[in-house]
């Protein structure tokens, strides 16, 4: 297998598997406020149930695990299915749905044994709910925003995803109900950590063809998790019960889930402070003091907070102009005096906590890529403005997603470009969904964006702006050289020369400026003491199979 990844696996706990997802978030400043607004118990639990009072923040844009690309389908997702392989309360990939797991020798062929296990409806969980499943995410007509994950080490994957191959040909196969089979381009020792993304889950093919929409409403969601949906008002909450067909169930401590869907801070910490919540997010006008309150947590994720230019519309066209932009941000700025909860300035795309094959951090081994240069940044404007002949500068509106917080980094962003370039900006926002589809369909020209790590590797960030990845790359940008280093990335055995290819792959990102870094995330939040073992991964979905209420 491959050394480099080797390497990965033996610190998973410090850096695992996802975000958000490639993980978009839906309206928090921090992947802390979309993927841990978890909450509290209240007045209702005197018959003595353990139950969980969360905020998701938003409604799940799908529970389709093939289309809700964000922490909030994935976080309450993760908890409602199961793949092949789970997170365990130590962070490590552990057999779930499969009792026992085979690795070929050459590293290609994994064989997944499955254990006895149900979905809710009663029905037996099946090799061909794998296949079903993976097939629909790499069904082009599905549309589905991760189905990369896959065709980017899967045989054939790519091929049917793109249109130019079936689904015969990629290399998943049910060897009988309990044998599930897949075979890989190169040797890829994350494999196992990537697939326990929701992406991966399986869907019960019984009722997915008889009722198209089963991931749409509580009445028809099927899963085999740890917990059942049984109320979806949309929009406004979810309740999770504890699932009594579920294989582990006597590990799970908890009886009961109820999810709100809140996406301003401020109102979440007064649900907090009120009992209605057992765990917020911290309001960043709040965070000078709440940092240090005795409820506060502070943990590890692995992501960076960005905005992205649009190549297809001006002025962004031109690579000055968007260096311009890059230079006059005061992202350090932004971290102190808005965000406010310790993050540290991103000076380059991929965030800190991945280790080379020298044991030394991919972002200390990069160095600084990018910081304010108010100078610099005066200067490149002027140069690329007096390339593309402009008198006057065309007009510029910057976009972000609905949240309070969003709002008070998108006005900064137009302070510091009037103060520093003397551009007058204007300022919109809109309801994630609407975001969001905008963004994919470069509809906006100057747009906030959020990566969460998918999997642990640098590539997870990298390959977002690959030539070929529209619904990720969002920006028009294209370059040849990028995409054959990434290309080369993926094939490559050898640990060093592999880990050369994704430092000169982000070296080119940033000197091209499809987009400009602000921060790397960090996670903090508010938590009742009483609340326990909630496993929140540095890369990867919210656990709460291990959480209980004391």
């Amino acid at each position: 297998m491959k050394k480099w990844l080797s390497l990965f696996l033996m610190s998973l706990v410090a850096i695992v598997l996802v975000a958000c997802t490639a993980s978009e978030d839906a309206g928090s400043s921090d992947s802390s406020e979309k993927k841990q607004s978890e909450g509290v118990e209240s007045d209702s639990n005197t018959d003595g149930e353990k139950v969980l009072y969360l905020n998701n923040d938003n409604e799940p844009t799908s529970f389709d695990p093939s289309i809700g690309f964000d922490s909030v389908s994935w976080d309450p997702l993760n908890n409602l299915m199961e793949g092949l392989v789970r997170l365990d309360a130590n962070l490590e990939p552990k057999e779930a749905m499969a009792e026992t797991i085979d690795i070929s020798n050459d590293g290609l062929t994994y064989t997944f044994t499955l254990r006895d296990a149900k979905w809710t409806n009663g029905d037996p969980v099946t090799a061909g709910d794998f296949v079903y499943g993976w097939l629909h995410m790499l069904n082009p007509e599905t549309a589905s925003y991760s189905a990369f994950l896959a065709t980017s080490y899967i045989e054939g994957a790519q091929a049917y995803n793109d249109g130019s191959g079936d689904a015969a040909d990629v290399a998943i196969k049910a060897i009988d109900e309990k044998t599930f089979e897949v075979k890989l381009i190169n040797p890829f020792d994350g494999f196992l950590s990537m697939i326990t993304l929701p992406t991966f889950f399986p869907v019960n093919e019984k009722v997915a063809t008889v009722t198209p929409t089963w991931f749409a409403n509580a009445d028809t969601f099927v899963g085999n998790g740890p917990f059942k949906i049984t109320v979806w008002n949309h929009e406004e909450k979810m309740t999770f019960e504890k699932n009594d067909t579920y294989w582990d169930k006597d590990t799970v401590q908890l009886d009961r889930i109820e999810w709100a869907m809140v996406n301003d801070s401020n109102t979440s910490y007064q649900m907090y402070q009120t009992g209605e919540l057992d765990i917020t997010a911290i309001p960043s006008t709040l965070a000078d003091t709440l940092l240090n309150d005795p409820e506060a947590i502070i943990y590890d994720t692995a992501g960076t907070q960005f905005y992205r230019f649009n190549l297809t519309k001006e002025p962004f066209t031109n690579q000055k102009v968007r260096q311009a932009f890059s230079y006059a941000i005061n992202a350090q700025e932004i971290v102190d005096y808005v965000v406010k909860t310790g993050n540290k300035v991103a000076n380059g795309f991929v965030s800190y906590g991945f280790k080379g094959p020298d044991g030394k951090d991919f972002r200390e081994t990069q160095g600084s890529l990018i910081s304010f240069d108010a100078e610099k940044a005066k200067q490149l404007l002027a140069e690329g403005m007096a390339e593309e002949g402009w008198d006057t500068l065309p007009a510029v509106e910057l976009s972000y997603n609905t949240s309070d917080e969003l709002k008070s980094v998108a006005e900064t962003i137009q302070s510091q470009l009037k103060q520093v370039l003397g551009v007058d900006v204007t300022v919109q926002n809109s309801e994630w969904a609407v975001f969001r589809e905008d963004q994919v369909a470069l509809k906006l020209q100057f747009s906030r964006s959020t990566f969460g790590h998918d999997y642990a590797d640098p590539i997870n960030a990298l390959e977002n702006f690959t030539s070929d990845n529209d619904a990720m790359n969002r920006t028009g940008w294209k370059n040849a050289t990028y995409d054959e280093l990434i290309k080369k990335a993926r094939a490559e055995v050898d640990a060093q020369t592999r880990w050369n290819y994704l430092l000169d792959a982000e070296k080119i990102l940033i000197e091209e400026a499809p987009l400009v870094p602000l921060y790397y995330y960090n996670g903090s939040a508010l938590q009742k003491p009483n609340v326990k073992n909630i496993v929140r991964p540095v890369v990867g979905s919210i656990e709460l199979k291990y959480a209980t209420k004391e």
